[in-house]
């Protein structure tokens, strides 16, 4: 069965920042809201719009539920464009990786780091310090690793990695 707005974030350009905010504003307040969002992160021409969505809840001040995170956590392997693994990187703060998840969760974030985007790879270190942040078994090659890219990434990506070291544990 369609969502109510799927049709609409598969019509969105990837550029309009005011059509996907109106895409969100018509849609937050639904019960099922979060469930349809992502629902449509399987939906490789959604995921970029589906993603935005998500970041937006989460900005605008909303939790989610360990439970609710499980979809974003089965997907990450099949995010297909740049901009949703950003943000579903962007949104990582606010999760909390469940251990189940945890290696799949790893390989995704070793995946950005490799990515040619500059934003991808800032806030994949950053995700990296937040999986350490849960599991202490990361904590040192996490800690070798934003070393590394303060020596090795552009400013843009350094000053990401700038913000990890300085809250580092």
């Amino acid at each position: 069965m369609p969502h109510r707005f799927e049709a609409d974030v598969k019509a969105w350009d990837g550029k309009s920042k005011t059509a996907i905010e109106q895409v969100y504003d018509r849609a937050c307040t639904s019960s099922t809201f979060l469930q349809d969002v992502l629902a449509l992160f399987s939906e490789a021409d959604a995921q970029v719009g589906a993603t935005w969505l998500l970041k937006k809840h989460l900005d605008s001040g909303n939790e989610i539920d360990a439970a609710d995170t499980i979809p974003v956590f089965r997907m990450l392997d099949r995010l297909e464009h740049w901009e949703a693994c950003l943000h579903v990187l962007q949104c990582l703060p606010a999760f909390s990786v469940p251990s189940r998840y945890k290696k799949k969760t790893e390989t995704f974030l070793r995946r950005c780091l490799a990515d040619e985007n500059k934003f991808v790879r800032a806030w994949a270190y950053n995700g990296m310090y937040e999986l350490a942040k849960q599991y202490p078994q990361y904590r040192v090659e996490v800690s070798q690793l934003l070393e590394t890219a303060l020596e090795d990434e552009p400013a843009s990506v350094k000053a990401r990695v700038r913000r990890c070291v300085a809250n580092w544990f």
